[in-house]
């Protein structure tokens, strides 16, 4: 993708982006994102939380993300509705890469983390920068899903051993955690199933009885007053409900990334990957508010927004932020009208973190895990699951490749083995371009072109449509049909091109048509381009290629393509033809013959 670089208002675009929006806050906007950020903070504690757990981080950490990364993501984006934060996909992603290099929760772990998110974040700028927002529509939708589905697997997997109360060392796998959860099933606590299963039942029925209540926060509280009960009844010493601990009650304290050439080359394949998904979680995300709201959404801006949320989060203790789907949907159903809300959302989380992060001591890890299970059990979409199974046998293969990639091999092999299918699948559909015989309909008026097997075709002259562009990789394709054609019907001398559906012709492609030029004016023949579009044509000037072709053999109107053609045929055939599908043929008087011309089959 061809870009100039940012003058300097475009510039100012980028980096105050804020100043477009700003002028629709009123006294009634404000009121609005205030009560919406609210409740984004309230959502925001546990899921923080839940995430870092997800994550390999200490609790804390999933607080921060959901601070500094907030404000900085809704200033400099464009979504209107968008909060960013951590995220189930993001957090999976980031600890499938870390957790091989460093224990999870670890100081080195930490360093780890942030040193990624910074580098995620300089990807995710520089592409926004330079344009290439683009890039991410290559990620084809059957790869989130199926990624996100095989995350949720893992998810429910990792949370097994909370769920169940049982102390297990760390797993490298989706079958060694699995082993090891069975092989430990005598030491299941009971006390810990109880409060486990009381949060996903609180949330089920949150769910479906009142669907516009936050469910994770009523679930936490149902969970924490159920290990409480417990331990009153039967008494720590009995039960053994392990909880997650006091948090910090403290600001974001400062942090710096380690940025050395061993992290660089230990963290770039993780970097990569997490930022292709992070970017098309957010885009996807901020498209579909953004077309519930009318918005105009500029992908180029997220990635900006992406970006400097990463690089500035990773300096006070964030680690990898995107576009989150609960906070962001919480967010609209809530009433938001401007971004204002997801900086609110921020700044008041920090707020509740002074005064509610010491409660945190009377959080079971099973009521964790209850949450946790209850989220990644959302993640599923069966819906378009079924959906894409049913419909294309392509998506179908993307779907499962990157499902079973995500359960068994690491994740950010999982996500470029999507994203290669889907280019893949793209290149090959593209490389393929629709070739259609074409011939005047009688029936209509005006004669357009059509494409009837049962109409009759013009003995000296072929008309072909190609709907796809002429560039390296079709070339092939087009070259056989189109020879194909030529030596089935070799009487057909003159070939007309409608170019109407070619977007691009490249070096190849013209090479192409120099070829059948030559190959038609061997024959007596010769080459029409009819209905090219402006800039392809004017890319087709570029290469020179058009003085062969000649000007005169390009036409821009089928009346003039069909009148200017039809003056080059043979008209002592024309004479004996009893066919005579153009207006123009009446002009030749017909001449009966023992062995009339007869009709060309159309292909």
């Amino acid at each position: 993708m061809k870009s100039s670089p940012p003058d300097r208002q475009q510039w100012s675009q980028f980096f105050l982006p804020f100043l477009s929006w700003w002028p629709r806050v009123t006294r009634r906007t404000l009121k609005a994102d205030i009560l919406a950020g609210a409740t984004g903070a309230i959502v925001a504690l546990p899921q923080g939380v839940a995430f870092a757990a997800i994550a390999g981080m200490p609790p804390e950490y999933g607080l921060y993300a959901g601070m500094v990364p907030a404000v900085i993501a809704a200033l400099f984006g464009s979504s209107w509705h968008l909060v960013s934060g951590p995220t189930t996909a993001a957090s999976i992603v980031m600890y499938s890469a870390l957790s091989e290099h460093a224990a999870p929760g670890s100081a080195h772990y930490i360093q780890l983390a942030l040193t990624l998110t910074m580098m995620v974040g300089l990807i995710q700028l520089s592409m926004g920068l330079v344009r290439f927002g683009v890039i991410v529509n290559f990620i084809s939708h059957s790869v989130v899903v199926g990624f996100t589905a095989g995350a949720a697997i893992l998810i429910m997997a990792s949370q097994l051993k909370h769920s169940l109360g049982l102390t297990l060392p760390r797993t490298a796998d989706l079958p060694q955690t699995l082993y090891a959860v069975f092989s430990h099933w005598q030491d299941i606590n009971i006390y810990a199933v109880a409060t486990g299963l009381t949060t996903i039942m609180a949330g089920l029925l949150v769910k479906r009885f009142r669907p516009k209540f936050p469910y994770i926060v009523v679930s936490m509280l149902v969970g924490i007053g159920t290990g409480l009960l417990l331990n009153m009844l039967f008494g720590p010493q009995t039960t053994k409900i392990a909880c997650v601990g006091a948090l910090p009650s403290s600001l974001p304290p400062l942090s710096a990334p380690e940025f050395t050439l061993g992290n660089i080359r230990l963290l770039a394949p993780a970097a990569l990957a997490t930022t292709l998904f992070a970017l098309t979680e957010a885009v996807s995300i901020a498209r579909s508010l953004a077309d519930k709201t009318g918005q105009d959404l500029d992908g180029n801006q997220e990635f900006i927004g992406q970006g400097l949320s990463n690089i500035i989060g990773s300096f006070f203790s964030g680690y990898v932020a995107t576009g989150s789907f609960n906070r962001s949907g919480l967010n609209y159903q809530a009433g938001a009208k401007t971004p204002l809300a997801a900086i609110f959302a921020g700044l008041l989380l920090v707020v509740l973190v002074l005064l509610v992060a010491p409660l945190a001591t009377y959080l079971p890890l099973s009521v964790m895990a209850g949450i946790l299970l209850l989220v990644a059990w959302g993640l599923i979409d069966f819906a378009k699951i079924r959906k894409i199974l049913q419909a294309s046998t392509y998506e179908t293969l993307i779907l499962c490749s990157t499902f079973f990639a995500t359960l068994f091999l690491q994740l950010e092999f999982a996500i470029f083995l999507g994203f290669m299918l889907s280019l893949v699948i793209y290149l090959n559909r593209t490389s393929h371009p629709h070739i259609r015989v074409r011939v005047p309909d009688p029936r209509l008026p005006n004669h357009p072109f059509t494409t009837d097997i049962r109409l009759p075709e013009c003995p000296q002259f072929k008309i072909v449509r190609i709907d796809g562009s002429l560039y390296f990789g079709a070339i092939s394709h087009v070259r056989k049909i189109l020879f194909a054609l030529l030596r089935k019907y070799p009487n057909q001398k003159h070939l007309l091109i409608v170019a109407s559906g070619i977007n691009l012709i490249d070096m190849t492609g013209a090479e192409l048509l120099m070829e059948l030029t030559r190959e038609l004016k061997d024959r007596n023949g010769q080459l029409y381009l009819y209905d090219i579009k402006e800039n392809v044509c004017d890319h087709f000037k570029f290469y020179e290629y058009l003085l062969e072709i000649g000007a005169e053999n390009i036409y821009e109107s089928k009346v003039e393509a069909i009148s200017g053609i039809f003056d080059r045929l043979d008209k002592e055939i024309c004479q004996h033809c009893q066919i005579r599908i153009f207006r123009e043929c009446a002009t030749i008087p017909y001449v009966l013959e023992a062995f009339p011309v007869t009709l060309n089959a159309t292909t």
